[in-house]
């Protein structure tokens, strides 16, 4: 009996499950994260619109000017919002600011004993 290359290329070839199965489970995790947070948001949206009208947007509002402040304070914003961060920096506080004003401190306070 003869193989035939078309018989080997099929025996060879993975299936869907065992593809799945060579994902990292941190993929996983975060692939669950993600659909709970979008459920999460969507309830809470929908509990917000039934209280008020304009409760969502005004709470979308607050979590995003959250998010631009720690993206201010740690310098962790995506690359293509740095442009927008970086004015921002100029007299909201930073990480480094802050650690440079401890530092200062500590000098100032150093320098004063004898």
């Amino acid at each position: 009996m003869q193989s035939t290359p078309a018989f080997h290329f099929f025996a060879a070839q993975l299936s869907t499950w065992e593809k799945l199965k060579h994902v990292p489970k941190d993929t996983w995790i975060n692939l669950g994260i993600c659909v709970l947070a979008v459920v999460i948001i969507v309830r809470l949206w929908r509990a917000l619109k039934k209280f008020n009208d304009y409760a969502p947007y005004i709470a979308t509002v607050v979590a995003m000017c959250g998010i631009m402040a720690y993206w201010v304070y740690e310098r962790t914003e995506p690359a293509f919002l740095t442009p927008v961060v970086e004015p921002l920096t100029g007299f909201l506080p930073t990480k480094a600011k802050h650690q440079r004003d401890l530092e200062k401190l500590r000098k100032g306070r150093d320098a004063d004993l004898p």
